[in-house]
């Protein structure tokens, strides 16, 4: 995965947008308002930031080398994935979309409602966007 996938692959999503709040050389993604990814995407070694269920977190760190704490980020709750070949692309991309279905889920009912998400579940049950 090369940065022009990985930022095509984040806009992809319902509401997303790129914003540069630490600078130019880091790219945040955001729904809502709220962070999902966080790349910089310039640099050397491709890396990306996700968020995560606390427990998943652990698992992916457990299982993968090349998934870290996340950098800078609460440890508990993110997760950087060092993008070295050594994970498909379509793990890193299932671990994006995870953070990003995350984030919405935890949206008020009218900002989800706003993305196209179902509205008549909880907040906890509303963990997977819509196909």
């Amino acid at each position: 995965m090369n940065p022009t996938e990985l930022r095509d692959y984040c806009l992809s999503f319902t509401g997303a947008e790129e914003t540069f709040p630490f600078g130019p050389q880091s790219s945040v993604f955001k729904v809502a308002g709220k962070m999902f990814v966080l790349s910089q995407l310039g640099a050397d070694s491709l890396r990306v930031s996700v968020k995560c269920e606390p427990a998943l977190a652990e698992a992916l760190r457990a299982t993968h080398a090349a998934v870290i704490p996340g950098y800078h980020l609460n440890k508990r709750h993110w997760n950087t994935v060092i993008l070295d070949g050594s994970l498909h692309a379509e793990t890193v991309l299932d671990m994006i979309e995870d953070s990003y279905d995350l984030v919405v889920s935890q949206l008020p009912v009218s900002r989800r409602r706003a993305l196209g998400w179902p509205t008549d579940v909880p907040r906890s049950q509303a963990q997977r966007r819509p196909r």
